[in-house]
């Protein structure tokens, strides 16, 4: 494994001359390595140039079988993923943040890769859509950051996900692409091995927040952990909310085991959707509030989730978040 950083708090001109100092340092490591590298990470905090990045990559796609590779960087521009790096076929996992995987859609796939982590990368909806459907084996998706600047159907993102198992997506990512007029009114039921998810920043007041999340369950079949993290609204709309979950008022979350949510309140439209997943969750074991309120408002809380209807004997926690 090698891992390499940049260095901090430096000059423009004195990281510039560590920078190349770096590469060479790296390049040269590289090729006296006799024996196989299987995971290369890089981390950067300087926008700048890296041709000889490239050329690193290039070599690791000619004569490494790299498994594992990790590229950050904190701004958006800072680098172009080259095309050779779509030559490593036996990738497992990928994690890229702020790389421009922009490129047209012509590679053949990694058919080995379990685990991809796309953090505020620059790609096409058309790029997004044919990376992900090249992917067969990818059961671990991390997405954060908005894709492309066309429409992209939330059905055609699930079904590019066939045997993905963990999922994590972040409220930024729906509102700009997902076309909530596409929605079909016969689901179809495409993420079969789907276990957990993952959803940060999620707002109930937007619609297509919970639609998503609404959605995701109904496709989800064997679903069995939900997390979410939910963004701070100030603005209770309850009838947006129970809109929407009455819409979806025929799910079953037959294998859901365990809810849990992180900044909860104890707002009307948040308290609804507990209450809707309470009343659809025969198995459900356990379910943690991770929530910001006083202590007689968690008694409050506790209260209102008990008198409502259960399909299960499950456990209701509500745990303070000190600030």
């Amino acid at each position: 494994m090698f891992y390499w950083s940049t260095l901090h708090n430096r000059t423009t001109e004195e990281n510039q001359h560590q920078t190349r100092k770096l590469f060479n340092a790296i390049h040269q490591v590289l090729l006296m390595r006799q024996g196989p590298i299987h995971e290369f990470t890089f981390h950067s905090n300087k926008s700048c140039h890296f041709y000889e990045l490239d050329q690193i990559i290039f070599h690791l796609s000619r004569n490494h079988t790299v498994k594992k590779l990790t590229l950050a960087f904190d701004y958006m521009d800072s680098y172009k993923l080259p095309l050779s790096a779509f030559s490593l076929h036996q990738l497992t996992d990928l994690d890229l943040c702020y790389v421009n995987l922009d490129h047209q859609p012509i590679f053949s796939g990694f058919g080995s890769l379990r685990s991809l982590s796309l953090i505020k990368v620059k790609i096409s909806t058309k790029a997004f859509l044919h990376l992900l459907s090249n992917c067969p084996s990818l059961k671990r998706f991390n997405l954060q950051g908005d894709i492309g600047s066309k429409d992209c159907t939330i059905i055609e993102l699930f079904e590019c996900l066939p045997v993905i198992e963990h999922l994590t997506i972040w409220g930024n990512c729906v509102h700009p692409w997902l076309v909530l007029d596409s929605i079909p009114k016969e689901l179809p039921t495409t993420l079969i091995h789907l276990k957990c998810f993952r959803f940060n920043n999620i707002c109930f007041v937007d619609d297509h927040g919970l639609t998503f999340l609404a959605v995701l369950i109904k496709c989800s079949p064997n679903l069995e952990k939900i997390e979410l993290e939910i963004d701070d609204c100030i603005v209770d709309d309850n009838e947006i909310c129970c809109g929407i979950l009455e819409e979806y008022s025929d799910v079953r979350l037959e294998h859901l085991k365990e809810l849990e949510i992180m900044c909860f309140s104890n707002l009307k439209h948040v308290i609804e959707f507990v209450k809707f997943i309470l009343a659809r969750s025969p198995k459900l074991k356990r379910v943690i509030l991770y929530s910001f309120v006083e202590k007689d408002e968690e008694s409050d809380i506790l209260t209102i989730l008990s008198q409502a209807p259960h399909a299960s004997q499950e456990e209701i926690v509500v745990r303070c978040i000190t600030d």
